[in-house]
This record gives C-alpha cells, sequence and structure tokens, in this order.
C-alpha cells in the first residue's frame, strides 16, 4: 500500500525528471500542472482516509481475531443527552464498547466518563478541542492536546489513556510526530456509518451491516436521535449473525490504558 514518504519520493524523482527534461527540450505548463494535482489529491486522500495508513499506522480492524467479535465505537462524547441512552441499550444487549471523548466535554461531565468505565467500557482520547482545524495543528500543539486530555480523564478515572482516535480520520506527519511522543495507539475503523451526515438511518444501518464480519470495527457517534436508534437495530442484528461487541481493545489485543 502506499505510504507518505514512498509517495513524495516518487513525486521528487518526476519532478526533477520533469525539470531536466524541460532543460533539455520543452515541457509543456500544463504538464506540471497535472502533475502537482495529482501530488495534491494523493496527499489529500491519504490524510483522509485513517483506513490508509498512508501518514501513520493506526488499528483499524482485526480480522484475525479468535473469537466472533466486533467493536462498536462512539466518537464526540460524552453527552449528556446521548450517552445515557447509548450506555442503556449496550446494557441491556450485554455488549461492550469503547468511547472515544473529547477532553472540554470530559470536564463537564465526569460522571458520565465514570458511568462508561463503571459498566465495563473502555474509553480513549479523542482530543481536547476537536477543532474543524485540528488537522492544521503543529506536532506541538497536537501533543498539548492529547496530553491535556489524558490529564483530564486521569484525574476522573486514575487511568492513563493510551489509546487516541483523530478527530475526523485526519492524519498527517504532524500527528504522526505527536503520536511518536505521547506514544499513543491510533485506533481507526473498518466500517463508518457516516451517522453525523444527512444520510437516513436506514442506509447507515444497512452501510454498517453490509458485510459486517468479525473483527470489524464501527464508527458512531452518541450525538443524536439518529444514531441511538442506528445502534439498537444494530444490537437486535449481532445475535442472529453470532457476533458480540467488545471493547476494541480486547478485540485489537492491546492494552487501552497505560
Amino acid at each position: 500500500m502506499l505510504k507518505f514518504y514512498t509517495i513524495n519520493a516518487l513525486a521528487l524523482v518526476v519532478f526533477c525528471g520533469l525539470l531536466l527534461t524541460g532543460f533539455l527540450g520543452n515541457v509543456p505548463v500544463w504538464l506540471y500542472v497535472v502533475f502537482i494535482i495529482i501530488w495534491i489529491v494523493i496527499t489529500a486522500i491519504g490524510s483522509f482516509q485513517i483506513r490508509l495508513n498512508y501518514h501513520l499506522q493506526s488499528f483499524n480492524h482485526n480480522y484475525k481475531t479468535s473469537g466472533n467479535y466486533i467493536s462498536i465505537t462512539f466518537d464526540d462524547g460524552p453527552n449528556p443527552e446521548f450517552t445515557p441512552k447509548v450506555l442503556s441499550l449496550l446494557n441491556d444487549h450485554n455488549a461492550k464498547a469503547t468511547f472515544f471523548l473529547i477532553g472540554k466535554k470530559a470536564e463537564k461531565h465526569p460522571n458520565l466518563v465514570q458511568q462508561i468505565i463503571a459498566e465495563g467500557h473502555t474509553i480513549g482520547n479523542h482530543s481536547y478541542s476537536h477543532t474543524n482545524n485540528f488537522g492544521f495543528f503543529s506536532s506541538q500543539k497536537v501533543t498539548d492536546e492529547l496530553k491535556q486530555t489524558n490529564s483530564i480523564l486521569k484525574q476522573i478515572t486514575g487511568k492513563e489513556i493510551k489509546m487516541f482516535r483523530p478527530p475526523f480520520g485526519v492524519t498527517n506527519p504532524n500527528i504522526k510526530k505527536a503520536l511518536k511522543s505521547t506514544r499513543h495507539f491510533s485506533i481507526g475503523w473498518s466500517k463508518r456509518s457516516l451517522d453525523t451526515t444527512n444520510l437516513s438511518g436506514e442506509k447507515i444501518l444497512k452501510r454498517i451491516t453490509s458485510e459486517l464480519k468479525r473483527g470489524d470495527i464501527i464508527l458512531l457517534h452518541d450525538s443524536s436521535d439518529k444514531s441511538v436508534a442506528v445502534l439498537e437495530q444494530l444490537l437486535l442484528t449481532l445475535t442472529p449473525h453470532k457476533l458480540q461487541s467488545v471493547p476494541v481493545d480486547r478485540l485489537l489485543e492491546i492494552e487501552a490504558y497505560a
């Protein structure tokens, strides 16, 4: 699979070739433009598709799991309106999940963080601010956000968080450098529900359950009634398919906490 440094090295070789050819002969300007556009498109796709592992290695599934396990994960909480509904449904179906929490929200709702842990689920770091421009942060700013959220969650739970899910699933060299410093695992997904879009609940459920298999990691959000409704239907489909939702660290066979 193509990686950031491989593509950049190849791009440099091609660009130097274009320059050399232009020096010896005539290379039309449009060829340079096409080359730059292709490089930008590849880099953008790699940055926004965490499953490609373009910039860094993320855990996106575990198809070698020995059990009939999948993992349901939730981003952007805790949410005082919807997280309790999600926890209630998980409890009713004896399912366990992982919640990737935003630091500033955890500060406001420590009781929900404690409830998530008390009910047998695991938690991960989802940055402190979750701002739209997170992908443009410097490596130091990313590091600061991860450490700030870890500090908040440790004060609430006593646990040192090791799992991190990048906001929007965006990765880049700065995030890679930050994770090397903080030693967090990057956790992605194999099933993106798109439950925060205008898609209907029926279409979202179909996206998730189509070819769902053991080892898959599902991305949902505890942030809307639609997501709660999708979760309820999803949990009802697991038993007939003999699948069980477990925390993502158990599926991946990694440690959630230091």
